[in-house]
């Protein structure tokens, strides 16, 4: 069995600014929404990036002991699905918490392909929602458009519909 692949914009190995605490951030490369006003716009073309292979992007994060979070972003991690699934399951195992953006509703993910699906279950959080320019706000924890919302997806999945996520952490309560 080959080992998934991932195509990067980047790495953040230190980010504060995508979920609470020190956490890597990938970037994947690839997005369909193109939402006016995207703080990542050369994320865009699903042409170009870097492969990478999840064991080494597994390696990146445990060579950094103050990292206990991984965020998913982007582009769109949901058009790589199958490999953040893969990578998410192995940080998972390694006790990391996950969280992702995407452009996608939990709704529309919920119905989703069977690999948006595997991706879905399994992260922690999931930041939900195209940025929509008229809804920025700099005043938001974790997010940048006053529609975009922080999910607990566990919860979430369970219930079959959006559940915010409560912890302090997410609410920038800490």
């Amino acid at each position: 069995m080959s080992e998934e692949v991932i195509m990067l914009a980047g790495i953040t190995e230190d980010s504060i600014v995508d979920g609470p605490g020190i956490r890597t951030t990938f970037y994947g490369q690839g997005c369909p929404h193109h939402c006016p006003g995207c703080q990542n716009p050369e994320t865009w073309a699903f042409e170009g990036g870097t492969p990478m292979a999840v064991s080494r992007m597994v390696e990146i994060v445990k060579s950094n002991p103050l990292c206990h979070g991984v965020t998913f972003s982007g582009g769109e991690p949901f058009a790589q699905a199958a490999g953040f699934a893969a990578l998410g399951r192995l940080l998972r195992a390694e006790g990391y918490e996950i969280a992702s953006y995407t452009g996608y509703t939990i709704e529309e993910l919920l119905e989703g392909s069977p690999e948006q699906k595997d991706l879905l279950s399994v992260l922690d959080v999931l930041v939900d929602g195209r940025f929509l320019l008229e809804e920025k706000s700099l005043e938001l924890n974790f997010r940048g458009s006053r529609n975009q919302r922080v999910l607990n997806v566990p919860q979430s999945i369970a219930a079959g519909k959006a559940i915010p996520e409560t912890s302090l952490r997410w609410l920038g309560e800490y």
